[in-house]
């Protein structure tokens, strides 16, 4: 079992983190504070690679293995949570459909464009008013069949990226009668008629990143905007979640790592009682807690990313992967304020952003308590 990263992953990793430690981090704090997405990022992104991690280089992607998008998360989440949010949604959720089961003329069509860096990203609407993680039984945007189109009803809400995209991939249900076939995908151009994106939410973290609510009043788009056969929209929701949550996973890696340096870092400088607080062994202790989850979550992101590039089932370790990665950097975070003492809690340092960047982790792409059903089921199971 070897758990060195190959050479191509080490140069990736490198390539990733110059990029974030001069475009994304300097302005983690600006992002915040504005409340605005950071577009010359993604201008500089697109030739990187980071807006097509999971798309074949036919279509301008980089189409790195599960690792190595592993690797490029964890370093956007060091450099703002707001713009890995953000990159992710688009990669793991607005492009992945797309790829994985759209048709050629779709792929063709759209992925070049989010891939850029030249124009908006891609998004996904999946949450609704009255329904979160209850996809099958609770969705009820409707699209109906209307000649050569499909029309489309209803409103989504918590839609990640909505007012920075291009297209919005959206969950619908195209039979009536409920069920495991009863839900479709279907790419809904942000152009379109009909279709209504509100203003961004306000949020306690992750300011940078717009979140929308949405509404769809007879919204008309092509029937080959459906992405792979009709009544798959739940198989492909399951399965791009999986893959998704391994990213949140490591973007909350990130997030502690950057958390636990700064907190290093201010526990050498601040004196006490004529020493550097550094030295006092509560303050190791959490140190070294600190650096024993960070590399457990890590190793456990690769297992689950490794197995994904095996194609082997990964669903039970990309939630052990998620719980764990998310649970652990609000741990991280929260002592990494506790020994910033008062400071910590000053919008002046930054690990006060990271702990309210953190909180969303342990919500987004399946909540905590998702997590467990998901790991409990599959143990019963056998």
């Amino acid at each position: 079992m070897d758990f060195d990263l190959n050479e191509e992953q080490k140069t990736w990793k490198k390539i990733v983190h110059d990029f974030v430690e001069k475009e994304l981090r300097p302005k983690a704090r600006e992002v915040d504070e504005t409340e605005e997405f950071n577009w010359e990022a993604v201008r500089k992104a697109g030739p990187v690679g980071l807006l097509g991690l999971n798309i074949p280089e036919e279509y301008g992607g980089s189409n790195v293995d599960a690792i190595s998008n592993a690797i490029a998360m964890e370093e956007l989440g060091w450099g703002c949570g707001s713009t890995a949010l953000a990159f992710t949604a688009h990669n793991s959720l607005g492009c992945a459909p797309v790829s994985q089961f759209g048709s050629e003329e779709l792929k063709k069509k759209w992925l070049p464009v989010v891939v850029s860096g030249k124009n908006k990203l891609g998004s996904l609407a999946l949450t609704e008013p009255g329904t979160g993680s209850d996809l099958q039984g609770g969705v009820t945007t409707r699209a109906v069949k209307d000649g050569d189109e499909w029309v489309i009803n209803g409103a989504k809400m918590w839609n990640t990226n909505a007012g920075i995209a291009e297209y919005i991939v959206t969950l619908v249900r195209t039979d009536p009668q409920g069920g495991s076939k009863s839900l479709s995908m279907i790419l809904v151009p942000t152009d379109s008629k009909g279709l209504t994106i509100h203003p961004a939410e306000k949020k306690m973290g992750l300011r940078g990143s717009p979140t929308h609510a949405v509404t769809y009043e007879d919204v008309r788009v092509p029937l080959g905007n459906l992405i792979g056969p009709e009544g798959w929209g739940l198989h492909q929701t399951l399965a791009i979640l999986d893959s998704g949550r391994l990213s949140i996973g490591a973007i909350a890696i990130g997030l502690a790592r950057g958390a636990m340096e700064l907190a290093i870092q201010y526990a050498k400088e601040r004196k006490a009682f004529g020493q550097s607080i550094s030295e006092f062994q509560a303050i190791q202790f959490k140190i070294a807690n600190m650096e024993m989850e960070i590399d457990l979550a890590r190793t456990y992101i690769y297992k689950a990313a490794w197995l994904k590039d095996q194609k082997r089932p990964y669903s039970r370790e990309a939630a052990i992967a998620k719980l764990y990665a998310t649970e652990m950097a609000e741990r991280v975070c929260y002592d990494a304020i506790q020994i910033h003492g008062g400071y910590g809690y000053s919008r002046e340092y930054h690990v006060e952003r990271m702990y309210r960047d953190a909180r969303l982790m342990t919500i987004g792409e399946g909540t905590s308590e998702i997590q467990r059903l998901v790991i409990a089921r599959q143990v019963l199971a056998g």
